[in-house]
């Protein structure tokens, strides 16, 4: 891969607004992620993260501005659509199928990407090329000897890493994490963190997270909402000296 291609923007936004009745969520955001970045997006509670992750993924109409995924508009797009263009993400609030197992919630993703459906016909034992991949995953994720348990049972921890694992599986071309280390305690976060660094190698990454020590430790960029606005971005020690970051949100503790 060339330079140019490696810093080629993956994910666009301009001017992006978000409204709903008079009450506006998104004034005006301008983000770029480039591909490979790990950017992190932060900012304290109703700054609006998740709204812009909802308008990214398509479960938001933005009420003005564009989107723009590999250079093509993805404003209006379903999310599934928007899926097929390379874009996946994770929830805030775990997003798995309880009662099957591990490795099936798995092998739903791997075998939507490679176009194929459960049937009565051919059972999905036979594709070969499907369970490879499962084990793959299982292997990555540190989860081969859960692959048989149901999700539901998994520890909140490893529930988390199952989900991300299902939309790695899909092999987005960026990957969307909604704070992947919510609930956690110290330990399991640090584990995740390493985990999540791991198995995505190479990938393009945009997180929310609350947990700063996650953010700096894992993202090589970082830009700051504040009401719906992004009042800085950069590197992490760029924006952990930037004043205004520390004023509006940061506070000594990052200074």
């Amino acid at each position: 891969m060339t330079i140019a291609a490696a810093e080629a923007p993956v994910l666009v936004l301009r001017d992006l607004h978000k409204s709903f009745g008079a009450t506006a969520i998104i004034r005006g955001v301008n983000l770029t992620v480039t591909r490979g970045q790990r950017h992190g997006l932060i900012g304290p509670n109703g700054a609006g993260k998740s709204t812009l992750f909802n308008l990214i993924s398509g479960h938001y109409v933005p009420s003005a501005g564009e989107i723009l995924l590999n250079a093509q508009s993805i404003v209006g797009l379903a999310p599934h659509a928007i899926n097929r263009r390379g874009l996946s993400r994770s929830f805030q609030i775990t997003n798995l199928f309880p009662r099957m197992s591990v490795a099936e919630n798995l092998r739903i993703s791997v075998m939507g990407r490679h176009g194929h459906r459960f049937t009565l016909g051919r059972p999905v034992s036979r594709l070969a090329e499907v369970a490879a991949e499962v084990d793959e995953y299982l292997e990555k994720l540190r989860l081969t000897r859960r692959r048989d348990d149901p999700a539901g049972d998994l520890a909140y921890s490893e529930q988390r890493t199952l989900e991300i694992g299902m939309a790695l599986a899909t092999n987005p071309e960026i990957l969307l994490l909604d704070e992947p280390t919510g609930g956690m305690s110290r330990e399991e976060s640090a584990y995740t963190v390493a985990l999540i660094r791991a198995v995505t190698e190479g990938k393009t990454l945009l997180v929310v997270e609350h947990d700063m020590n996650v953010v700096f430790t894992l993202c090589d960029q970082i830009s700051v909402l504040v009401y719906g606005e992004v009042i800085a971005s950069g590197t992490p020690e760029a924006v952990r000296a930037n004043r205004g970051v520390q004023e509006a949100y940061l506070g000594e503790a990052v200074a």
